[in-house]
């Protein structure tokens, strides 16, 4: 079948009152890529915005004898700002649109990095970097890319929504590293500023580029026909808490929040924030140790994409089941693996870890699928809030921890133990009975 026409890809046909574009679409990039390329630049450069808060924490607690809770505490702010930002994006965006809202969050998360450089006080860090960033950052979250993806594209859906996912990994992957040798080399302002700098670089990116709706410049979505720009959604929020209210009265949904909960807690608020520290506390080089987080994004991409092929074929729940069982059982060996140098069992460790990393999003997603029909991607932004609560609880408590006991090793202990008790709460999720859908011949 082919893919697209001279009047899908440039717009609506003539007898609809505008213009055809009569140019052949292979001599022309549809504009859904152009956006697509946007959205992904923005998303590396949000990851610039995470890679940097589990560098700070040494550096602050020489330069200003915060203690490690303090620091966590802000890093734990920022990470539940974001999650519980991140289900009413998608309602920001239908409201605002998404240019308006893309470009609010990148100039808020400026402001907070650039502001930090002048910071005297912990509580200043928690709101430059607590609030300020956790709300800009919140703002770009999935709902970013899904929103796009929906609005521009109704063929390769799929490998535009891998692509995007990938964005992140590859954004860790460019920015651990640089910040870490700007960090190690210049102190820590110079990176909080090239942060800001990353943001305020995709702002004009994204102002002249990106388009909130195909129709905005006359076009279908690619592979789909002509839709007319719908109106400014009106109370996409008030839908967005009563989903969570009616979902709130199910058991699945606490034992999906639960779970995922932990999931963050084992992934953003622990390895994310404490492994570079950690590993620094046994002699290991910063950029070591930053090299090797930023490792684990190139393996997340790798063990997502197999996650996904895994759930279309096994039981969700049991698949979410070996996933943390095995997380715990890897954090129970990491306290032994730390030392001053790289050696193949801590490269073991980061390739392992890397490939479970966002491997429970994926059956997670279709467990919420299963369970809440419609309703599953606002349900799915709610568990995705608690995530984000997860982590930042233990990026504050890992701080505290090792604030008392001198050292990391009871957090690593204690979030093992965490990760098999969400494999069993994985396995107690019930199944839901479904409607088997009709068979249509093929044709």
């Amino acid at each position: 079948m082919t893919q697209t026409t001279d009047s899908a890809a440039a717009g609506p046909a003539q007898d609809d009152g505008r213009p055809v574009d009569r140019t052949p679409s292979r001599l022309r990039i549809h504009r859904a890529w152009i956006v697509a390329v946007v959205t992904f630049v923005t998303i590396i450069g949000g990851a610039a915005f995470n890679s940097l808060p589990g560098l700070l924490i040494d550096p602050l607690h020489t330069e200003f004898g915060w203690s490690r809770g303090e620091i966590g505490l802000a890093v734990s702010i920022d990470m539940a700002l974001y999650g519980l930002t991140a289900p009413f994006a998608a309602a920001l965006m239908d409201r605002f649109g998404i240019r308006r809202v893309v470009v609010v969050a990148l100039s808020t998360v400026a402001a907070g990095a650039l502001a930090s450089v002048w910071m005297t006080a912990s509580w200043q860090l928690m709101i430059y970097w607590g609030l300020l960033v956790g709300l800009g950052t919140g703002s770009m979250a999935l709902a970013f890319s899904a929103t796009v993806t929906n609005r521009w594209f109704v063929a390769r859906r799929g490998l535009v929504t891998g692509i995007l996912t990938a964005a992140g990994a590859s954004g860790q992957l460019v920015f651990l590293p640089l910040c870490a040798w700007i960090v190690e080399e210049h102190g820590w302002r110079p990176a909080s500023v090239t942060v800001a700098l990353a943001a305020l670089v995709v702002v004009p990116f994204v102002w002249l580029l990106m388009r909130d709706h195909p129709a905005d410049v006359g076009l279908a979505p690619y592979g789909g026909a002509y839709v007319e720009k719908p109106a400014p959604a009106r109370g996409a929020a008030a839908r967005t808490v009563r989903v969570l209210f009616d979902a709130a009265r199910t058991g699945p949904f606490w034992l999906l929040a639960g779970t995922f909960a932990i999931c963050g807690a084992s992934t953003n608020g622990l390895i994310r924030t404490h492994f570079v520290p950690s590993a620094h506390d046994h002699g290991m080089p910063i950029t070591a140790a930053a090299s090797l987080l930023a490792v684990i994004g190139v393996f997340d991409i790798i063990g997502t994409v197999f996650s996904g092929w895994l759930t279309d074929r096994f039981d969700a729940r049991r698949l979410l089941a070996v996933y943390y069982a095995l997380r715990g059982i890897s954090l129970l060996f990491l306290p032994m693996l730390m030392a001053p140098t790289v050696h193949p069992p801590m490269v073991f460790f980061i390739v392992f870890y890397g490939l479970d990393w966002v491997a429970t999003v994926p059956p997670t997603l279709a467990l919420c699928r299963e369970q809440y029909g419609e309703d599953s991607a606002i349900v799915f932004g709610w568990v995705l809030a608690s995530h984000q609560v997860g982590a930042a609880l233990v990026a504050f408590l890992g701080g505290v921890a090792r604030d008392v006991f001198g050292s990391y090793d009871m957090v690593w202990y204690a979030s093992g133990a965490l990760c098999a008790t969400a494999a069993l709460m994985a396995l107690v999720i019930r199944r839901h009975a479904q409607t088997p859908e009709p068979v249509v011949a093929a044709r």
